[in-house]
């Protein structure tokens, strides 16, 4: 469908098609890019596309759309009148308004529609007719720029248009008899090339019709297409500046200004990066130190890095242009500006290195503390940098007067306003200056004095020259906010808030490791990971991921490098002349140390004062420059003390004998190994080989199917599964996963805090009965006679998260039993308990969530998880694997202090969904699916991992009455139905109102009337009513009905509240703003109310009951991404409600829900009736 508008539009472009022609066009301020947004994702039927071709043929067979130059007049040609031509074009454009492809959205409606609010896009009018809309299509003329923005920019997001566009303007170019056309069609397939290239398959192609192509244009496109291919594809479609460009085939001239002033004008094309104008900078004006020096682009007030980097120069000019027009400015005089300035500092940075950039950075700084960017907390700092800048432009003679007229451009505008501020500050100034440049014999050189002050912003403003990325933390230790800034810089990496306040804080020696993963789908990383000294590792999502993890790296290869401090990591004790050392030593390299070729470093020990050589790989680089603090050498040593307690600890546990001369031996207890003789397969015939390895103590389980190896199986251990070729190979590929994930089978990759391996192994299991023995069999063999001690841990892991999964057969249970009762292991009894409550609450439907999968690697077997409740409180609530929703609302009810968890229910949010978990379903099973489904229903595009919260809230209101359940009214009841009021959906007198909103007054600021002067009514009345009175009125009867309840408390005036609205039959109803398309006698509008009454229609602009379907009528009813439907009565002769929701699934939910409540009372009511009777 999109391939069909984009046809349209070229030929609208190309003037091969009348444009849309209608009265009274409104200038639209949005963007056509923001539109593509909004648009791209929708799904369109079969019936869309057969109108669309069919639509596509009959301009095709217009001939009055392509005028040939001789046409003597638009209006005529092949014996068409003007009038018939005018018909023509009208009924075509008639049809392509009328034809619409927004009818099956894969987003959410509501979503998109707020959306689009937000950005100012929707008249109220086309909110009318959201649903009627074409959404490629522009009902209304269109300039140059905006086509070139809707053809390019679908290109841009959708890489299987990218070709379909070449072919259509090849084709259009092919055999046109308009000269106008035609060079129109260059100047768009010229635009085109400068912002994505075709595929592989028609680059030959594409390239060849470009050098065949009219004079002047085969170079300058055929240079242009090579360009993209080189620096890769745009993001955003061309500028206004750039069509200009195109349309003279000339360069693009853009002015670039440098912090002193100065600017240079540089030649750019639509491919141009950042990268290549710094350095074509950096070479214009010598710049040889040009690290850290990046673009910027400024428009209104906004300021924007572009960094250094491969990001395209003309990408940014263009959304500054469409940010422009948004706000009402044309795109031609958007006032962008480009600057070129210092953005972070190398933690090696020397200004001495480079005299043009030491200047071009005080520059910045001296510019920046005089507007405010940069701030001096001391007068006496501020002083000085005025006295440097003084003697920078006048040297050591100081004359006040000069002084005075200088003031105002050394000091901040703020810092001279207060009453004889002026004075104050030329005897500071002169007083620093006399002190600095005065009293010395010889004259410091303006040189070193830029140093001076660059040294000064770089040691005070560290967080100020950082690079900063967008970010969300993922995994890891706590902290305040989720959402948070990366700020990389030369002292570490801090984590801030959207407030600047500093969440955390890592130097580069604190940090060991970062690294980058990356999603399906997409070119660069979307996740990377800070592992510190301590072992904490710390996950953040990002759309920077490589950029950060890049810029880390390099920072800490770099100080590596350059470093001469060392710590110690493990013993050496000297014999000889060599330095003896032990764990957490500092160790202080000798110059040209580590030049040397024989693997030894020579250094000086800190803790015993004696210089010597030792073996490297003793020793951890630390990427320092300075000595690093004692803190950080005591988390080297206090790790090597603690693993050597828990070895101590442990030692008796694992020793043959009494003695295991330091080795680590497994633990002797219960194996397979009678299960193996009547069940495991028949082990493989003995060589004379492996005869002889095993005489001379080689290490070899191969007739010892029961016990650990190393080697992957070829077959399956159990004999059962031998005939099974498909169940053979998943049980040969989960014990290979097993192998990968205990550490046993190299793979080079670092093993990560993820359930990619866990669902390997587990997941087949859940879906053939048969695999469940041989998963355990396979993991209990990994933990027989296993002489590795981290193996054999990760081996733990496994049988924990196989012990909340599923059980094995009754005949194995009995042996896994056994196993566990014999081990000594910390995780064998919780293992074994979890066993128990598995087969007393029933298996899982879906492997470990990632969740359970981390707190094992971290070696927690609690796992608790954050419930947030309506009144913005929250807990935390233990859960375990054989956790159902049920449970989990029965333990929080308890731990509330709540009469009864009847009617209240658990809630997902993720993304922006909020659904209600089942009651039966295992707690971690139904966040899995539920995860996975939004996957599925999301674009590839999307990140791969989902966050979520988890509420708790009244879902049915069948026995919910004022009073009746104190604690449930006030941190429930109130604070769910309080949005309900001030979104209008009650029916509401004035009267009632000014009661309520005394209410919500008295619970917000009890009995403090100073509030009364700075209320907003919106935030106390229903919507709809607000404007029935004037404001002066609202609040005095306000004032005068919160005066007259002094002595109600905050909590007695949420039940109040709901007193008031339990008077109501809307009360406790869940409200859904619907579009209905079955009942004429209905509004279309429609407001749905679903309460323990039944279905309500009501009228949403009266809020007047129209009618209430009770439960007991209703016989059927579905919903879809976008719809709901029911129906009342006979399912062959009953009334039929259709509507149009982006929340039918919510409906669906709450309507199923109130009716299995309803069953489940009258089965209940009818028991017990039985059992009265006898």
């Amino acid at each position: 469908m999109a391939a069909l508008a984009i046809w349209i539009t070229i030929l609208r472009f190309m003037c091969d098609l009348p444009d849309v022609r209608t009265p009274n066009v409104v200038h639209q301020k949005q963007s056509v890019m923001t539109k593509i947004h909004s648009t791209l994702g929708r799904k369109f039927n079969k019936k869309d596309l057969e109108e669309a071709q069919k639509l596509n043929e009959s301009i095709d067979n217009q001939p009055s759309l392509t005028l040939p130059d001789n046409s003597t007049s638009p209006m005529i040609n092949n014996g068409l009148s003007s009038t018939s031509n005018k018909t023509t074009s009208r009924s075509v454009k008639q049809k392509l308004v009328n034809m619409t492809l927004k009818r099956k959205s894969k987003l959410s409606t509501d979503v998109a529609i707020t959306r689009l609010k937000d950005l100012d896009i929707l008249s109220s009018t086309q909110q009318i007719k959201m649903s009627g809309m074409n959404p490629f299509l522009e009902d209304r003329p269109t300039s140059n720029l905006e086509k070139l923005h809707f053809i390019i920019g679908l290109g841009i997001h959708v890489a299987e248009l990218r070709d379909e566009i070449y072919c259509q303007i090849c084709k259009q170019l092919t055999s046109n008899p308009s000269s106008q056309s035609i060079a129109r069609g260059w100047i768009l397939l010229s635009l085109c090339v400068g912002c994505f290239a075709p595929s592989s398959k028609l680059i030959k192609y594409l390239q060849n019709f470009i050098l065949n192509g009219p004079s002047g244009f085969p170079r300058y496109c055929y240079e242009r297409l090579s360009r993209t291919m080189m620096n890769g594809l745009r993001t955003q479609p061309p500028s206004w500046l750039e069509l200009q460009a195109t349309k003279h085939k000339e360069p693009l001239l853009l002015q670039i200004t440098f912090m002193d002033g100065s600017s240079k004008a540089l030649k750019a094309d639509s491919a141009t990066t950042a990268r290549e104008l710094c350095d074509l900078l950096a070479e214009k004006i010598n710049l040889t130190d040009k690290f850290g020096f990046s673009l910027y682009i400024a428009l209104f007030d906004k300021v924007s890095s572009l960094g250094s980097g491969m990001d395209h120069v003309m990408d940014a000019i263009s959304q500054c242009e469409q940010y422009a027009k948004e706000q009402g400015t044309l795109e031609k005089i958007a006032p962008w500006r480009l600057f070129f300035r210092k953005e972070i500092f190398a933690p090696w940075h020397n200004p001495q290195d480079d005299s043009v950039a030491t200047n071009l950075i005080y520059q910045q700084v001296v510019r920046g503390i005089k507007f405010g960017e940069y701030r001096c907390e001391k007068d006496d700092d501020l002083a000085m940098i005025a006295a440097q800048q003084y003697y920078i432009e006048y040297g050591q003679e100081m004359h006040i007067d000069r002084l005075r007229e200088l003031l105002p451009h050394y000091i901040p505008d703020n810092q001279l306003v207060q009453n004889k501020a002026t004075e104050r500050w030329l005897q500071i100034i002169i007083h620093a200056h006399k002190r600095h440049f005065n009293n010395i014999k010889d004259s410091i050189s303006i040189l070193r004095v830029k140093e001076d002050v660059v040294n000064y912003a770089r040691f005070k403003w560290p967080l100020l020259f950082s690079r900063f990325y967008e970010a969300y933390k993922f995994s890891g230790p706590t902290l305040p906010k989720n959402e948070v800034i990366i700020a990389v810089n030369w002292t570490g990496v801090y984590v801030i808030d959207d407030q600047e306040q500093v969440l955390l804080e890592l130097s580069f020696p604190e940090i060991t490791q970062v690294l980058s993963s990356k999603s399906s789908g997409r070119q660069q990383s979307n996740s990377f990971t800070i592992i510190t000294i301590k072992n904490d590792e710390y996950t953040f999502t990002s759309n920077n991921a490589d950029d950060i993890r890049d810029l880390v790296i390099n920072f800490l290869e770099g100080l590596k490098r350059k470093s001469k401090y060392v710590v110690v990591i493990q013993d050496f004790d000297s014999t000889g002349q060599g330095l003896s050392i032990h764990r957490g030593d500092l160790i202080i390299l000798e110059e040209d140390s580590r030049t040397n070729q024989t693997g030894t470093f020579f250094g000086y020990n800190e803790r015993t004062g004696s210089t010597g050589e030792f073996p490297s790989e003793c020793v951890y680089i630390l990427p320092t420059l300075s000595k690093p603090p004692q803190d950080i050498l005591q988390i080297f040593a206090l790790q090597w003390t603690d693993v050597n307690q828990q070895q101590a600890q442990n030692e008796h546990l694992f020793s043959l004998n009494g003695n295991n001369n330091g080795e680590f031996l497994p633990e002797q207890g219960y194996t397979l190994e009678k299960y193996a003789e009547t069940n495991f397969r028949l082990p493989p015939k003995r060589t004379w080989s492996n005869t002889f390895s095993r005489r001379t103590g080689m290490n070899n389980n191969g007739d010892r199917l029961w016990a650990f190896q190393k080697e992957p199986l070829r077959q399956p251990l159990l004999k059962k599964l031998q005939e099974k070729i498909e169940l053979s190979e998943e049980a040969c590929s989960c014990f290979m996963n097993i192998l990968k994930y205990m550490g046993d089978y190299q793979t080079g990759l670092r093993r990560r805090a993820t359930n990619e391996l866990t669902d390997a192994i587990f997941d087949p299991a859940l879906k053939h009965e048969i695999l469940k023995d041989e998963i355990y069999c396979q993991i209990v063999k990994q933990l027989t006679d296993n002489g590795n001690q981290a193996s054999e841990s990760r081996g733990w892991e496994l049988m924990w998260l196989a012990s909340g999964c599923f059980a094995p057969s009754a005949v194995l249970l009995k042996e896994v039993n056994l196993f566990l009762r014999s081990r000594k292991h910390q995780l064998a009894a919780d293992c074994f308990a979890r066993l128990q409550r598995i087969l007393k609450n029933g298996q899982r439907k879906h492997p470990p969530h990632q969740v359970e999968v981390e707190a094992i690697q971290h070696m927690t077997t609690q796992i608790y998880h954050k419930v947030y409740f309506p009144d913005d409180t929250s807990e935390a609530f233990e859960v375990d694997s054989s956790t159902r929703a049920k449970d989990f609302c029965r333990n929080i009810a308890d731990r509330l202090k709540l009469q009864s968890s009847e009617g209240f229910s658990l809630f997902v949010k993720i993304l922006d969904k909020v659904i209600s978990v089942p009651e039966g379903d295992f707690f971690f099973d139904f966040v899995r699916h539920l995860t996975e489904w939004i996957k599925k229903t999301k674009q590839r595009e999307d990140p791969p991992k989902y966050t979520y919260q988890i509420f708790f809230m009244r879902k049915l209101w069948t026995n919910a009455v004022p009073g009746k359940d104190r604690m449930a009214d006030i941190i429930f009841h109130y604070h769910q139905e309080l949005p309900k009021l001030i979104r209008g959906y009650h029916k509401c007198s004035i009267d009632e109102a000014v009661q309520l909103a005394a209410c919500i007054y008295r619970v917000r600021f009890g009995d403090n009337t100073a509030q009364f002067e700075n209320i907003q009514l919106k935030d106390f009345l229903p919507s709809d009513l607000v404007d029935k009175l004037p404001y002066a009125d609202w609040k005095k009867r306000i004032m005068t009905t919160h005066g007259q309840s002094r002595n109600l408390s905050s909590e007695d005036a949420k039940i109040k509240f709901l007193k008031i609205v339990y008077q109501w039959a809307t009360f406790g109803s869940a409200f859904f703003e619907v579009k209905q398309t079955s009942d004429p006698t209905f509004p279309e509008q429609l407001l749905i109310a679903i309460n323990k009454n039944g279905v309500n229609l009501i009228h949403p602009k009266t809020k007047d009951l129209l009618i209430t379907y009770p439960f007991t009528s209703i016989s059927n009813w579905s919903s879809g991404n976008t719809y709901f439907n029911m129906t009342v009565g006979d399912i062959v002769r009953g009334t039929r409600l259709l509507c149009e929701s982006p929340l039918g699934y919510k409906m669906d939910d709450l309507l199923t829900s109130y009716i299995s409540l309803m069953v489940q009372t009258m089965h209940r009511q009818s028991t017990n009736a039985s059992t009265s009777r006898q």
